[in-house]
Formats: C-alpha cells, structure tokens, sequence
C-alpha cells in the first residue's frame, strides 16, 4: 500500500474526534427532539428520523475512515504489510458476516450499517492489535541483548 494514498497523521486525530462526537449525539437522541415514537410515520426521504440517522453514520463512517487511513509517524514496509494483512482480514469478515445478515435479517438499514461498520472496526482494531504486539516483540528483543 503507497503511503501517498494514506492521510496525514494528524487525520487519525481529526477522524477521533468525529467518531467521539458521534457516540453522545447517538445516545441523547431523544434530548434533542429525535424521539421517532412521537412522530407520525412519514416515508418521505428527508424526515427527522432519516436525516438524524444520515448524520450520525457520516459523522462515524467518516471518523473510522480518517482513523484507519492515516499515516502512521514511521512508515515501512512492515507497517504496509500489517496495514494490507489487516485490510484482508477486514473484508473476509465483513462478507462472512454480511452473507450471513443477508440469510438471516430482513432489516436493510441495519444490513447497510453494519456493512459500512464491521470493516473499519475490525481493520482498525486488527491493525492496531497487530502494531501492539510487534512493539512489545521488539522491546522484549531489546531487553534480552
């Protein structure tokens, strides 16, 4: 992976900031006048409902992309490598998973939500992971010279 595709390390805070901005959104939704069981049921597109939940999964979507897609402050050829295994991994479990949604739900919203989660979630965390313990294999190494 070409570290000229990748953001600037600063995204990876930028895309925090938004992710975290959207957790207190979602949780006080009915504080801010989304109670969807008051309203009447309106199929129009650009209902209260439809647009709360459009802005949420931009502002999560959009948070998760800039995380997972920054530039780490070294980059190498490990670091590519760990950024591609980890991005493997990411779509093996998200078609795993989506086949078997599809099989299993009937609800597309719910579908479409965990299709745009479930890859940037589990790259993230595999990646992260992965750094995690090639650090501690290092300081280990170190330790013993």
């Amino acid at each position: 992976m070409k570290s000229r595709f990748l953001f600037p390390l600063w995204f990876r805070y930028l895309g925090l900031a938004l992710f975290l901005i959207h957790i207190p959104i979602v949780m006080f939704k009915r504080d801010l006048g989304f109670n969807t069981q008051d309203e009447p049921v309106n199929e129009d597109l650009f209902n209260s409902h439809h647009l709360f939940f459009m802005l949420t999964t931009l502002l999560m979507a959009i948070g998760l992309f800039f995380i997972a897609f920054a530039k780490e402050r070294i980059e190498d050829e490990q670091i590519f490598q760990l950024r591609l295994d980890s991005l493997q991994w990411a779509i093996y479990v998200n078609y795993i998973l989506l086949v078997v949604s599809l099989i299993l739900s009937k609800d597309t919203e719910h579908i479409l939500f965990l299709n745009l989660l479930v890859p940037l979630v589990f790259f993230i965390v595999r990646f992260r992971w992965k750094i995690f313990q090639n650090n501690r294999l290092i300081n280990k190494e170190e330790g013993q010279i």
